[in-house]
């Protein structure tokens, strides 16, 4: 599948900044089942600065954008070829040890119910294992935007059993590093539509660690593995590590953001 896609994030501020620092997280890395084409991001009015290949093989690029400043806006078009490989990542160069991702957060520290779950849950091998984990999170929950937020934690989630996908992918991240499968956020884009028509399409899932079979990734919210529709960015330990755009602003203004994705097929 041959996917075109547009990203822009516009930070506002109620009084001007003196200036703004950021690390970017938004170029995606070919693999087997991805191939990045053309891929541009534009900073308005900034500086790009250095970049550098992560252990976990993401592309970061840092930004500098001098004030005063009342509006930036972050944009990105590209395109990518996908394939579907079953969820299976191959090909993807990382040096971070996969028992790095047993790792526990703020936000992926079991309580008693997720810990309950993450044992109640019976399978005859690890791939097994990580399926069922997924598939019963995604039972307990009903997917309801704007009922959490990006602070909300796992045991939050399963609490209130109403989320979207940043809370699926933390609750099966959490389950899965209780059965001591090493596991990891993974942010990206999904191509959700069958119109043809652009979509707004930010996402997350999870990858699990599966023995040989290495990282395969698990979108709990949508009962299913990445496939042909998935673009996947960059990962880390929870959202809060695999954020897409980090920075600083230095001033005293508040901040607001709007968020604006498409995808696609081309």
């Amino acid at each position: 599948m041959r996917l075109k896609i547009t990203h822009e994030t516009a930070y506002s501020y109620d009084t001007p900044v003196e200036a703004l620092v950021q690390s970017l997280r938004l170029t995606p890395s070919s693999h087997e089942g991805q191939r990045v084409g053309d891929w541009r991001i534009l900073v308005e009015g900034g500086q790009r600065g250095a970049a550098f290949r992560d252990g976990a093989g993401d592309w970061i690029e840092g930004w500098t954008v001098r004030g005063p400043i009342g509006t930036v806006r972050v944009s990105i078009d590209g395109l990518v070829e996908t394939r579907d490989t079953a969820g299976v990542l191959r090909g993807h160069r990382e040096t971070v040890h996969p028992l790095v991702y047993l790792r526990e957060t703020v936000a992926t520290k079991p309580d008693e119910a997720l810990t309950e779950l993450a044992h109640s849950v019976q399978a005859q091998d690890t791939l097994d294992l990580a399926h069922r984990l997924s598939a019963a999170i995604g039972e307990m929950a009903e997917f309801v935007p704007g009922v959490t937020q990006s602070q909300t934690s796992a045991a939050q989630f399963m609490e209130q059993r109403q989320g979207v996908c940043q809370d699926y992918a933390h609750a099966l991240i959490t389950c899965a590093r209780v059965r001591g499968l090493p596991s990891r956020y993974v942010s990206g884009y999904l191509h959700s539509d069958q119109d043809g028509q652009p979509h707004d399409a930010a996402h997350a899932w999870a990858e699990v660690h599966v023995g040989a079979l290495g990282w395969v990734g698990f979108d709990a919210a949508n009962a299913c593995c990445p496939d042909e529709r998935y673009v996947r960015l960059g990962s880390g330990y929870d959202a809060q590590d695999a954020a897409p755009v980090r920075g600083m602003a230095f001033g005293t203004g508040a901040e607001s953001l709007d968020v604006r994705v498409h995808v696609e097929e081309q």
